[in-house]
């Protein structure tokens, strides 16, 4: 019942044209208003604030709040306690906003930026498969880092264990044709088609690998 009730409050709230920042009828007028038992509404509610979608505030009650969309998704985002099935579609989700990057990099990236990259590149190491997921967890983030979109960011360092996750389970090390680089080289050549085919050329045996699972 209480999965129900908090389908309908939310309906309710939408209905209501409630905004962040609004107050929101107390519990007892809400049970009236949908026809159920306060303590359901209570429990309805409590889940609703533990999104972060309510918060109860001093003299005025519950507001409608506006919440943090990756918030409970950063608290069980853990590679201990999900499947490997999650962490494989988790990972093809990394590689696709991966081959997105190109625009917005382009957008905000500055010559500081090539100068960090750079320096990246240059201390990279490849020998061994602990060495390699600290090379692409430092280069990538960077990436996410120069996109400037902050929710973008900060799903991404999420993912980064993930990423890592992926890589330690794989018995070898895969590099593609297009190193990273590469890959600042065509940062510095300003051609946003050539990087998005070199980011591609750079997945592809992930890309590759992900095919061979599904046949």
């Amino acid at each position: 019942m209480a999965d129900v009730v908090e389908s309908r409050l939310r309906d309710y709230f939408k209905k209501k044209s409630f905004k962040p920042g609004d107050a929101l009828p107390k519990e007892l007028e809400l049970a009236e208003a949908l026809g159920v038992s306060r303590n359901v509404v209570r429990e309805a509610l409590s889940r609703l604030r533990m999104l972060g979608m309510i918060e109860s505030r001093k003299k005025r009650g519950m507001i409608l709040a506006s919440p943090d969309i990756l918030g409970a998704f950063e608290r069980v985002l853990d590679p201990l306690i999900i499947t490997e099935e999650t962490l494989q579609d988790l990972f093809e989700l990394r590689l696709v906003l991966e081959m997105g990057l190109a625009d917005v990099l382009f957008i905000n990236i500055t010559p500081e930026h090539l100068k960090q990259l750079d320096l990246i590149v240059e201390a990279e190491v490849t020998d061994s498969q602990t060495f390699r997921i600290k090379n692409e967890i430092a280069f990538h983030g960077k990436l996410y880092e120069i996109a400037g979109n902050d929710t973008l960011k900060r799903f991404q360092n999420m993912l980064l264990p993930i990423f890592g996750y992926v890589l330690k389970l794989e018995k070898e090390l895969i590099s593609g044709t297009v190193s990273h680089k590469d890959l600042v080289d065509l940062l510095k050549g300003g051609d946003k088609e050539k990087f998005r085919m070199g980011m591609h050329a750079h997945l592809k045996p992930h890309f590759d690998k992900l095919e061979q699972l599904k046949k």
